[in-house]
């Protein structure tokens, strides 16, 4: 009888093969009927549009027409210090090489335009980049009539919780507008006292100066490591252990002090300690991880994927703090996420005063469908902003909510943002050019 079986099971193996390959030629047929007739979608334009809404943004938003008629995407490339050089980069550069490819094949886009320049992943390159990635995305979403975390796998939860920025002169006031966040929904906010490197600060004139030398605020390490675990102290006994304290070193510390001030901040049960370290110093990270098991975010000002990818999979860092517009667009952050999946890392997105609210929803998609998500940095726009891009993002009780439309979610009035010129920010130096009382520079 099993004899019988096996004989009659190779003679039926013909006929179960012949039906397995009309099914698949009916299948093919069936996609062929589907797509007789459309027309290759390509890219017939791209610009860039630069607006400085309020005078207080420099943005740069791309903008791509395709080859089916009302059918366009936007993304986000804005750079507050390099506006103008990632606007003339898209527009006398780029937008040639783009134009004319078939909009779908995004990640062949994305790896050509980094190996067409040659030395990639730089500052420019990745900003125009990201917008152009985004804005296949958005043309995706619109083209298959989902929203891009659905193309992503959809979700994995229901918004996108966000932390809070409180500031202030005193640890008091710096408490109390924690406490105004908390109030507000949010569980966590991010603490700082007097800004970044606030806490470090020696008052302009005071102190021990060179004759005839640097007169402005500078700043102290020591005297930093020494207030800001104060502060968080004050925090901790003000409003208890329920908030979820981050705080941001903005990269100020030489590495030693990096060491102790991350040793530091353990009793005070940071969420985490930002950009502790300058990107040119990651390895120190090693040496942190030996001492003290404070969490550590780092990224924002990271361009390279070799800059972050030993920080993941050394587990060197407990958040992956990257700007999407920074680092190539949609198509990079989530392949960042994934790693931090994969190892055990979280994402923390980068977002801060200057961004623009395209750069925001697209890392919303992201966040929303990655189960490696930490944390958003939450950013909030005037009215204006609201008319000006509809579909602007809101952080109602601490989470920000996108809404359901195709793409992502978000446009531009083009006629509106052209009565916002660009206004490049002065040429002075500022936050980013903190330096020490001797005038030298601290790296940021």
């Amino acid at each position: 009888m099993q004899r019988r079986g096996f004989l009659e099971g190779l003679a039926a193996a013909p006929a179960a093969a012949a039906a397995q390959q009309s099914a698949q030629q009916a299948t093919a047929q069936t996609y062929a009927d589907r797509t007789r007739g459309l027309p290759r979608l390509t890219i017939k334009e791209v610009y860039p549009i630069v607006t400085s809404p309020l005078g207080r943004y420099q943005w740069v938003i791309v903008k791509v027409i395709t080859s089916e008629p009302g059918l366009y995407g936007i993304g986000s490339a804005s750079n507050v210090h390099q506006a103008l050089t990632v606007a003339t980069a898209i527009e006398k550069h780029l937008a040639p090489f783009w134009v004319g490819r078939e909009v779908d094949r995004i990640d062949d886009i994305w790896y050509a335009t980094q190996y067409r320049s040659y030395r990639r992943s730089d500052t420019v390159l990745n900003n125009a980049l990201s917008g152009l990635d985004m804005a296949l995305w958005d043309i995706k979403g619109k083209r298959a009539g989902m929203p891009v975390y659905a193309l992503l796998g959809g979700k994995v939860r229901d918004a996108v919780p966000c932390y809070g920025h409180a500031d202030g002169r005193t640890p008091d006031e710096v408490a109390d507008n924690v406490k105004k966040f908390l109030e507000r929904g949010f569980r966590h906010v991010r603490a700082q006292m007097g800004g970044y490197g606030g806490g470090g600060m020696i008052a302009p004139g005071e102190g021990q100066r060179i004759q005839g030398g640097f007169a402005g605020p500078a700043f102290d390490e020591d005297k930093y490591i020494a207030a800001i675990p104060k502060l968080m102290e004050h925090i901790r006994v003000k409003l208890g252990p329920e908030v979820k304290l981050i705080h941001d070193v903005h990269e100020h510390l030489s590495p030693t002090l990096a060491v102790e001030f991350a040793r530091r901040m353990e009793p005070y049960g940071m969420f985490f300690v930002e950009d502790i370290l300058p990107p040119e110093l990651v390895p120190w990270f090693r040496n942190i991880r030996q001492v003290t098991s404070t969490p550590m975010a780092m990224g924002e000002i990271f361009t390279n994927p070799q800059e972050w990818v030993p920080c993941i999979t050394e587990r060197l860092i407990d958040y992956a703090r990257h700007r999407v517009s920074t680092i190539g667009g949609i198509t990079a952050a989530r392949k960042v996420a994934i790693l931090c999946e994969t190892f055990g890392v979280r994402t923390a997105f980068q977002e801060g005063g200057d961004n623009d609210p395209v750069n925001f929803a697209a890392a919303c998609h992201v966040d929303l469908a990655s189960t490696g998500f930490g944390i958003q940095e939450e950013n909030r726009w005037p009215d204006l902003i609201h008319e000006l891009l509809p579909g602007t993002p809101k952080l109602p009780g601490g989470y920000a909510y996108i809404n359901e439309a195709p793409g992502l979610g978000i446009d531009i009035k083009e006629d509106m943002a052209r009565k916002f010129p660009l206004t490049p920010p002065p040429g002075s130096e500022d936050g980013f050019t903190v330096r020490a009382i001797d005038g030298s520079l601290v790296r940021p």
